[in-house]
């Protein structure tokens, strides 16, 4: 026979909750009868929490026994919390893993071998670019926290601004075959400067930040990610001017 849980949880015309579906699955997985009970209005909600005499729902009851919301299930269950706390790795490798994914696929779409040259352009090209969306998406998020390590925007905060519509140019610019002189200059000037600026903020003056390159509040740590980037566009330019 199965355990049974008791799941309380708001679902309004306005608003379903979602640590209540969370929870409502996460409960299912475990392999417990569910008795689902849903909170239709405000005032029913409002009621049960003052019943209860708790802050927030959903909650869950086993054996009688109220658990609490979802994070109280998931360490009921010994499980970790959802999301990341502290600095993380995890946009850059999404980034990048996709990125690369996304070269491969093109470059076995155009009948070239996958082990070309013209892979690893790809991929430069198109982690730029969308490590220029990241950033384009809150100017102001990502120059707050660029101008903290940056050498020139330190100088001329607008820089910080021009950045990632440079860096969308060059990564644009290499899939789109311009010309060298086009692109070459613009991704040799950005990643040369960030790439001095992060050897300096990181390895030099040891100082712990965290990295814009995905984006304005991000928990990237600055360091060996954000070098690998800038010297990605340093690398391309100059392959550029050799092909």
């Amino acid at each position: 026979m199965k355990p049974t849980a008791t799941l309380y949880r708001m679902v309004t015309p306005e608003h379903i909750c979602p640590f209540g579906l969370k929870s409502r699955a996460l409960l299912r997985r475990k392999g417990f009868a569910l008795e689902d009970h849903k909170l239709s209005s405000r005032e029913q909600t409002d009621a049960f929490k003052k019943q209860h005499d708790v802050d927030t729902t959903p909650q869950t009851f086993i054996d009688g026994k109220r658990i609490g919301g979802y994070d109280d299930l998931r360490r009921y269950f010994g499980l970790s919390q959802e999301g990341s706390e502290g600095t993380s790795y995890t946009p850059v490798i999404a980034i990048f893993a996709t990125c690369f994914l996304l070269a491969l696929a093109e470059v076995w779409a155009s009948g070239i071998s996958l082990l070309s040259a013209r892979t690893l352009e790809v991929f430069v090209a198109l982690s730029m670019t969308v490590l220029a969306i990241q950033k384009l998406q809150d100017l102001t998020a990502f120059s707050n926290q660029f101008i903290t390590y940056d050498l020139l925007s330190m100088r001329f905060v607008r820089y910080a601004y021009v950045y990632p519509f440079a860096e969308a140019y060059a990564g644009i610019g290499m899939l789109a075959g311009l010309s060298a002189w086009l692109v070459s200059p613009v991704a040799l000037v950005i990643g040369s400067l960030g790439a001095i600026s992060v050897i300096k903020a990181v390895y030099i003056d040891k100082r712990e930040l965290k990295c814009a390159c995905v984006g304005g509040n991000s928990n990237v740590p600055l360091g060996f990610i954000s070098l690998t980037e800038n010297l990605f566009m340093v690398g391309a330019a100059i392959w550029m001017w050799l092909k």
